[in-house]
């Protein structure tokens, strides 16, 4: 069973860490926008490309189409929650 409060608390960092944002992880609420103009972050595909690279291969799950990606990347709690998912 993942531990998602330690699960989101990484990915913030991975997120950060992948942007070049300097932004500190903690402030990024769980269910805070990270795309868009709306977002603290305002991060763009590339970002999420970045992103999506870092978690194939770090947690070994794949986004399969930019469609998914931006559902995925929503917030943190999409991104653990697509994570800690067993099957996807």
């Amino acid at each position: 069973m993942i531990n998602l409060t330690a699960l989101k608390s990484e990915l913030k960092e991975l997120i950060i860490k992948e942007s070049g944002k300097e932004y500190n992880p903690y402030d990024i609420k769980d269910d805070e926008l990270l795309f868009g103009e709306n977002s603290v972050l305002n991060l763009d595909s590339l970002d999420a490309l970045q992103i999506s690279v870092v978690i194939h291969h770090k947690y070994n799950k794949k986004l399969n189409d930019s469609k998914e990606a931006m559902r995925v990347l929503a917030n943190i709690n999409t991104l653990a929650n697509f994570i800690s998912e067993e099957n996807s």
